[in-house]
This record gives C-alpha cells, structure tokens and sequence, in this order.
C-alpha cells in the first residue's frame, strides 16, 4: 500500500515538475523575444533582469542559447547588436555556468562578428566591434576563472591569479590592456556615431546605441584598477626601461577612458542610470612606488529603479514553494481516500482545497517575486553604501599614507637640506672646478672645429708617415743585416777563443806532463843516486849537499806546477768570462733584433690603420656631402609643390645658363667620380664636384620651375616633369653613391639626358627676337644709342625746314596754328635729346660700377637682358621722333591728321618711359645722375602734353562748325533726319567695335613676332629691385589692370609700359 502511495504521488510530483518546466520555458521566451528583436530601442531592464534569474534558476544558459540560436541574427544588425547587449549581461551578472555555456557557442559569436565586419552598415561595426569584445572577455574569464565575469575582485584574489612569477604578471598586465583596448574601442565607434547633444541621448535610436555602454563603463573601472595595480608591482621588479611600452600604452588609454568618461557625463541618458567616477588629472607615476597610496579605486554606482512591469507580465518565482504550501495546507485525509482519490468518482473538498492553495501559491510566488525584487533593490543600495564606504576607507588610508610619506619626505628633506649645508662649501670649490673643466670644454671644442681643417694636412702628414716608415723599414733591414754580420763576427770570435783557449789547455797539458816526466826522471835520478850512494858510500857531506840541492829543484819544480796550474785554471776563468760576455751580446742583439722587429711590425700595423681610418674618413666626409646634397635638391623639389612659389618667375636664358653650369658639374662629376673610385684615399674632387653639382641642379630644377609659370601649358608640363625626373634621377645616383657596394657602379648619364631635354625646352622658350650674338650687344647699344641722338637731331632740323616752309605757304590762323604745333613738337625733341643724354651717362656709370674687373662687352654680355631691354626702348625713341616728325609735317601739309600727331606724342611719351625705366632697373637709388634723369623724363611728358594740347587747340581753331538750324524742317522731316542719324551713330559704334577688335589682333600679332607669349604680360609684375632680367620685363608687364583693348601696343623691338600722363 505504501509502495502504491509513493508511486501515486511521484506521478504527481513529475506532472508539477513538467508544468512548472513549460511555464519556466514560455516566460524564458517572451523575455527574451521582448529583449532581443529588431526594434531600434533599448533593451528593457526587468527582460535582462528575468533572463540573468533564469540562468540562476537553471544553473546556466542552455535555455537561452537553444533560444537564441533560432534568432536569423545574419538579416538584421539591430537585433545583432541587441544579442550582444543581452549576452553582455548575462556574462556578467548570470550564473557562473554560463560562461562555460557561452564559450561552446564561441564560434557563432565570431562568425557573427565577422559577417557584419564585411558589411557597411552602422549597426553592422557596432556588431563586429561588439562580438569582438564578447570574445575577448569570454577568453580572458576562461582563461582566469578566479575572476568573475562582472570583475568585481578583491585586491586578494587578483593577487592571487596574478602569482609571484613576474612572467605572469606581466602576460596578465597585456591581457588587461587588450581587454580595455576592446571597450574603450566599442565606447569611442558608438559616441562617434552619435551626437553627444541632449536631443540624441533622449531618443530612443541613440539609447539603442547607448544603453550597453552601462556595462562597459563598470567593466572599464574596474580595470582600470586592476591594472594599476599590476603596473606598479611590475614597477617593483623590473626596471623602467623594460616597462616603457606599457606605460605609454597605459597612458593612451588613461586619456581615452577620461575622455570617454567626460563625455558619457554630460549625456542626460547616463546621468539617471549610473553615477560615473571621474578619473585623476594625470595618470598614476609609476616610477614612484609612494604614488600607489595617492590611487583611488574607481566605484560605480547604480541608482535605484522604480518598478517597470507591465500587467501582462506575470511574476517568475525563483524558487520552488509548492512543497511549503502543501505543508500548511489541512491535515491530512485517510491514506486511501488520498490515494485513490474520493469515492464515486465526484469532486471531494481535497480538490477545493488544491484549487485554493494552488491560487495562494500562485499569490505566495509574486509576494515572493516582489519581495525578492525589493530585497535586490536594498541589496544593490547596500552595495553601492558599501562601495562608497569603502572609497572613503580606501580615500582614508591613501591619506594616511600620504600623510606618513609626506613626514619621511620632509624627514628625507630635513637631512638632504643638513647635508647641503655641510656640502655648500665643497659645492663652491666644485663649481669653481667646473668652470674651469667649462672653459677647457669649450677650447677643446675650437679644438675640435680646427680638427677639421687638419684632416686634409693629415693626408699629407700620413703620406709622409708612410715615406718614412718605409725608410725605417730600410733602416731596420740594414740593421738586421748589421746584426747578423755582428753576429757572424761574434761567432767567429767565439769559436777562435775556444781555439785559443783549447790550445792554451793542451800547451799547459803537454808542459805538465813534460814536468811530470822530467819530475819521474828526478825521482829515477834521486833513486839512482841513493843507490850509487849507498853502493859508492859516498861521504855524507855530499849526500846532504845534494838532497839539499835535490830538495831545492824539487820545490822550485812544485812551485812551477802550481804556478801552471794557477795560470791554466785563469786561463780558463777568462775563457769561461769571456764566453759569458758572447753569450750576454748575443741574447742583447737577439733582444734588439725582436724589439725593432716587433717595432717594424707595429709601424706597418699604425700605417694599415692609418690607411683606413683615411679611407673611412674620406668615405664619411662623401656621405655627409651626399647627405647635404641631397638636402639641397629635395629643398628644390619642394618648391615645385609650394604655393608661394608661384609667384616667382625666371626667363628661359637664365634657365639656359643654369642648365649648362649642371651639365658641366655633372661632367666634373663624373671624372671626380672616377679618381675616387681608383684611388679611394683622395675624395677631395668628387667632394667639389658633388657641392657644385647639387648646387646647380637645385638652380636649375628652382629656375625651371619659376620658368614654367611663364610658360604654355604645353611648355610649362614638360619643364616641371622633367624638373621633377631630374631631382629623381640625381637623387638615385646620390643614393647609389652612399653605398660602397653600388658606388662603382653608379652612373648620371640619365641626369644628363634630363638637363638636356630641360636646355631644350629652354631654348624652345627663349623670345624670338633673341638672335644677337651676346659678344656684340656693347656695341649695338652704343650705335643704338647714337642712332637715337642722331634721328633726335634729323627730326629737329626737319621740324625746323618744315616751320620755314609754312611760313611760306600759309598765313594768318593756319599759320599760327603750325608755329604753335612745331614750336611744341622742336620743344618736345629738345627734351628727349636731354633724357637720350642723361641716360646716356647713367648707362655709364652703371656700367662702371657694376662691371668690375670684366671689361664693358662682358658686362653687356652678362647682362643680356636687360641690354637687350636698353637697345629695344633706344629704338623705341628713335623710331617715335621721326614718326613725330612726318606726322607733323602732313598736318602742315594739310595731307595728315591731328590725330596721327597726338598719337605719335603719346608714343614718345611711352618710349620715353621704357628707357627711363631700363635705365633706372640698375641704378643706384640715390645716384645724382638718376635724379636728372627723372627730372627729364618729367619735362618730356610736359612737352607731350604741350604738343597734345596745341594740337587740339589748333583743330578746334581750324574745324568749321555750321550751326544747325532745323527750324525749317517739318516733322515728318525731322523724323527722317532722326533716324538717318541713329542710322550713322550705329554704324559709326559698329565700325569703332570693328576697329577695336583689329587693334587688338594687331596686338596679339605684335606681341607674338616680339617674342612675349599673352599670359606672360598678364602675370609678370616689376619692382624696380630686379636682378639682370626687370629691364626686359618691363617690356611685358603692363603696371595698370586695365582692359586688354585699352592697353597701348609694344612695337616689334619696345616694351609696352604705359605711364599715366597729365595730359591724358
């Protein structure tokens, strides 16, 4: 029976489990479909808040992946972005399975991430950046399971996973920063993308945006902490410079998150959600331990949230209380009844009962929800009580220990202070010392400047060295030969002493043993005679006598043995000291012939050094001049690409002069090139060729350019083109010259080719009328000039024949016109010949003080231009006086027109003005000549307006003007005349427009036969500061911006200045 109890009731226990499962499951989906879907607003909190419970309810995510995975996140960003926003979430505050639960869905995350990185879709870099983060903090937590997901840590458990190997706090330390590498990315896309007004905060497509930076705002706080620490016990173990990447890594970021901070503060969506800590001013020193109290640990607060459920969400339990309902239901029925159910089959108050308590649970779980809800609230205020708590315990100590540092540091600061008093004495004789190691400083550094200038007599000073060494290598051959020939001697001499010595030993042998034998024969002697005594008996007087006598020579021959032996034994004494004396000067002449050749062996070491201490010294002084040469024509290149030097302009014989000097340095060189690389000691031409050549091409690359501002289109392309291919192409063969390996090889054939085709294109350039050999232009202006002279005076004594001959022809008011008219234009050709006269002398003294040592053609020569600008307007003058004078003496004649005259006058007056102009290009400011000269030019123009003047008079004088009268005329006659005159206005404006049009393709015509392109006098501008070219610039460049039909023509060889006359 009892058996069939448990089994009754454990099929109702699945039946509730299984409902309760099903209803766990369809609140799990509607949280998340209500969180995550594609609707451009915020996550609702109370739908994360439900999914976190239910992976605690569960003990992980699996409900929420086998959800999630159905989402078609591949076709919307909006509800990608949001997936990760939710997933953030319950990284951070789910149960601590669902990291494991998330990591086997790793893959997918990253598939995602990469799918809307390769589509442009600002949801879509949210998305990747997004699920990038993801991963990296799933890895990392994986990685480091001691660290929760929402990095709430003690300093302990940090300590803890960092350990004491310093090679895993430093990996830690570079996780960490890739960690915050990836939120603060995240931060910045998102802020970028919106703006930071109060208008987009507010609305709900910028909260969308916004609301997941909550999440990382507390994850960057607390890694922030987290790294200082590891920063500073890094500090403590390694050295600075080891650690200089990770402070300059942690300094970027300290800036980005105090930006990212600052802005998050000011947006009205965070400042009701989360309380933002501000960071330091600076970032945290590291290289001072003490600066570790001064840190303060970053807390974030999150205020307390009203209630937001809706009516149709329901409350979810956390917890089963079904089995604590049950318990306080009624006591319990009979055993039979309860299983089996009441009799006859009909309800039974139980069921009541159930129905009551099942709708008291259902009431029990929301209290409980609510409760629960209300308990997390004061469970998150407490949080955020204590977190402030311990900011201002933390806030404490720092004090404290500041406070405590500050004493050691005044302690520290009192001793160092004692110790500087007691120091300041030895300070003074130190600083005193150090004046003087400063001035020896400085004399060692002139020292040093004239060690230059001493590196070309060095070369000298080493060749001489090496002259001599080889003459001591001579010298110490000679002596080796010297020694061996004393050695030879003394070897001889040795040997011939051991000779003598060894005769002298057997002389001494042979005489010892010739008294040895004479001693035996005395002793046979002495025998005999004792024998003969004792056999004579003779008397013992004589025997005596003799032994005395006997005794006497034997002594004497003892005494003469040892004195042979005294002898041989010194004999052999200076044998052995003498040997000894060979012996001493043969090791002293093996010594000094080791040390000279051990001297001969250093000599040809300090010469091979020498040699090549020379060679890099010469190949050094080559790369610096390389260097600087370069230097030089990337100054020019740049000056093609810069604006301001638009403005600047040059002629193309400039340029022509400037391209020949390149092409000759080029040619230097080359041959300087050549004597290097066959003599490497010597770098001395290739140094001057290069300072030559990088000189000249820059001038020619620069004048090119300037060149090219006046120029065609066409022209001016091709000049800057091959400008820029020649600074390439010098640029290379310098690059090719710094190198020992390529330096034989390099070649400047190709700048060659290029400054070639620049002098090309500068002839090409050159103005038409320049085929005057430069070697006559000193002569050609003396004969222009007195050509003028010459055609000023024929025009006076035509004006003078002319006067004679009206006084003959006419009279009265016609006679009076012409004296007026002539008398003004003999006024006029007076003075011009006085400005042809004053200019003429200030050409000279111009040419005088300008010319120096060159001879009066050279400085023509040199001067082409502005020679060429001096003859063209000396023409100009000549030319316009004998047109005055033909024009004046038709208007006598009655055959000219008073228009021809005034004409004429206004062209001396603007040839006039072309030679003062040429003149006064070169001429010194406050010359006395030149002021005459003015003065002239002054009185021409007056005279000009006197001829105009008496011109016009004398046509109003002579024109007869009937008066009209139509007072006769009807109206229909009127009328007629009305429009016959409208009818002559308009021809006569179509014939003036026709007029003005032929003047202006005359001029066009006349400018192109001169040799001066259109857009070169509009652009050239002079100012009186010129160098040789303003004088024939003035032929170009008209000074007033008027319209090109009102600009007075330039003749063929005459510039087209035109001054502002007063009679004009």
């Amino acid at each position: 029976m009892s058996t069939l109890t448990t089994r009754v009731k454990a099929r109702r226990t699945e039946a509730s489990l299984g409902a309760e499962r099903d209803q766990f499951d369809k609140r799990q989906l509607s949280s998340i479909s209500k969180a995550i879907n594609s609707t451009e607003t915020p996550v609702k909190e109370k739908h994360a808040r439900r999914i976190i419970l239910g992976t605690h309810r569960e003990k992980g995510a699996y409900t929420f992946w086998s959800y999630a995975l159905g989402f078609p996140l591949a076709n919307s960003s909006i509800l990608s972005w949001k997936f990760c926003h939710v997933l953030h979430k319950v990284l951070r505050d789910g149960h601590r399975n669902v990291l494991q639960d998330c990591m086997r869905h790793f893959s997918s995350i990253v598939e995602l991430g990469q799918l809307w990185g390769n589509l442009h879709d600002r949801y879509g870099q949210l998305v990747a950046l997004y699920s990038k983060l993801l991963c990296t903090k799933m890895k990392f937590h994986n990685k480091h399971s001691e660290i929760p997901a929402n990095l709430e840590a003690t300093d302990e458990v940090l300590e803890r996973t960092a350990g004491t190997d310093i090679n895993n706090v430093f990996q830690l330390t570079v996780e960490m920063f890739d960690y915050m590498d990836g939120e603060l990315k995240l931060a910045e896309t998102v802020l970028r993308q919106l703006n930071s007004s109060i208008a987009i905060s507010t609305l709900t497509s910028g909260q969308c945006r916004l609301s997941p930076l909550i999440q990382v705002i507390q994850d960057c706080s607390q890694l922030y902490h987290f790294m200082v620490k590891l920063l500073f016990k890094l500090h403590a173990c390694l050295p600075a410079d080891t650690l200089q990447g990770h402070r300059d890594r942690f300094r970027d970021q300290f800036q980005s998150l105090k930006t990212f901070f600052n802005r998050a503060r000011e947006m009205l969506f965070f400042k009701r959600l989360i309380q933002i800590p501000r960071l330091p001013d600076s970032p945290p020193n590291f290289l001072h331990a003490a600066s570790l109290a001064k840190h303060v640990k970053l807390v974030v607060v999150i205020p307390d949230e009203d209630g937001d459920d809706d009516d149709d969400d329901d409350p979810e339990p956390l917890i089963d209380v079904s089995d604590a309902a049950s318990s306080q239901a009624a006591p319990e029925p009979d055993i039979f009844d309860q299983a089996f159910g009441p009799p006859n089959g009909g309800f039974d108050d139980r069921d009541l009962q159930i129905e009551s308590l099942k709708r008291d649970m259902e009431l029990l779980r929301a209290e409980l929800e609510k409760v629960k809800a209300e308990a997390q609230r004061y469970i998150m205020q407490l949080k955020s009580q204590i977190n402030s708590l311990e900011a201002e315990l933390e806030e404490q100590r720092s004090q404290k220990q500041r406070a405590l540092v500050e004493n050691e540091q005044l302690r520290l600061a009192l001793e160092a202070a004692r110790r500087r008093i007691t120091e300041h004495e030895s300070l003074q004789s130190t600083f005193i010392e150090a004046e003087q190691r400063a001035q020896a400083t400085e004399q060692r550094y002139t020292k040093l400047k004239e060690k230059h200038t001493e590196l070309v007599a060095s070369h000298a000073e080493l060749l001489r060295r090496s002259a001599d060494t080889v003459k001591m290598l001579s010298a110490t051959q000679q002596t080796q030969e010297e020694v061996a020939r004393t050695r030879q001697q003394l070897a001889f001499e040795v040997d011939r002493i051991r000779q003598e010595a060894d005769m002298k030993v057997e002389e001494q042998k042979f005489e010892m043993e010739k008294l040895r034998r004479e001693l035996v024969e005395k002793m046979a002697e002495i025998t005999r005679i004792k024998a003969t005594l004792q056999s004579s008996e003779m008397s013992s007087a004589q025997v005596n006598n003799t032994m005395v006598a006997l005794q006497a020579e034997k002594e004497r021959l003892m005494r003469s043995v040892s004195e042979k032996e005294a002898e041989l034994s010194s004999v052999r004494q200076s044998a052995q000291l003498q040997q000894s004396t060979v012996q001493q000067e043969k090791d002293k002449n093996s010594r000094e012939l080791s040390e000279l050749q051990a001297r001969l062996e250093e000599k040809a070491r300090q010469e091979e050094l020498l040699k090549q201490k020379l060679l890099d010294e010469q190949f050094a002084l080559l790369q610096g001049t390389v260097t600087e040469a370069e230097n030089i024509i990337q100054d020019a290149v740049a000056k093609l690409d810069d604006p301001l030097h638009i403005r600047c302009t040059s002629s193309p014989d400039y340029l022509i002069s400037r391209a020949e000097v390149a092409l000759s340095s080029v040619d230097k060189m080359k041959n300087g090139q050549a004597e290097y690389v066959k003599d490497m000691k010597d770098a001395g031409a290739l140094l001057r060729s290069l300072t030559h050549f990088s000189h000249a091409a820059a001038d020619t690359i620069s004048n090119g350019s300037a060149t090219a501002h006046m120029a065609p289109t066409d022209h001016a392309d091709k000049l800057t083109e091959n400008c820029r291919s020649c600074a390439t192409q010098s640029l290379q063969y310098l690059r090719e010259l710094k190198s020992k390996s390529t330096l034989q090889r390099a070649d400047p054939a190709s700048i060659q080719v290029i400054i070639h085709k620049i002098l090309r294109l500068g002839q090409e350039l050159r103005p038409k009328g320049m085929d005057i050999r430069q070697d006559e232009l000193g002569d050609l202006v003396d004969k222009e000039m007195a050509a003028t002279s010459a055609a000023i005076e024929e025009a006076v004594r035509r004006i003078d024949e002319v006067m004679n001959q009206a006084r003959k022809d006419t009279s009265g008011i016609k006679l009076e016109v012409n004296e007026r008219i002539l008398n003004s234009c003999t006024d006029l050709m007076k003075a011009i010949r006085m400005l042809v006269l004053a200019s003429t002398e200030l050409q000279k003294e111009i040419v005088e003080s300008g010319r120096g040592a060159a001879s009066i053609k050279e400085f023509y020569a040199r001067n082409s231009r502005w020679t060429e600008g001096l003859i063209s307007a000396a023409k100009a003058v000549g030319w316009g006086a004998t047109e005055m004078v033909e024009s004046a003496d038709k208007v006598v004649l009655h055959t000219g027109k008073y228009e021809e005259l005034i004409v004429c006058s206004h062209e001396i007056a603007a040839s006039t003005a072309q030679l003062v102009a040429a003149s006064k290009v070169k001429a010194d400011r406050h010359s006395k000549r030149l002021t005459v000269l003015q003065q002239a030019s002054r009185l021409v123009n007056e005279m000009a307006a006197k001829v105009v003047g008496s011109t016009r008079t004398g046509q109003d004088n002579l024109e007869d003007k009937d008066p009209m009268d139509f007072s006769g005329m009807s109206l229909i006659k009127l009328k007629k005349e009305e429009m016959e005159s409208q009818v002559k206005v308009l021809e006569l404006e179509s014939h003036l427009e026709n007029e003005r049009l032929r003047l202006g393709m005359l001029r066009k015509q006349h400018y192109s036969l001169a040799g001066v392109p259109l857009d070169q006098l509009q652009l050239a501008d002079i100012d009186g500061n010129g160098d040789d070219e303003p004088a024939s610039l003035v032929s170009m460049s008209p000074r007033f911006n008027k319209p090109a039909l009102m600009k007075k023509p330039a003749l063929a060889q005459k510039p087209s200045v035109r001054l502002k006359s007063p009679f004009k």
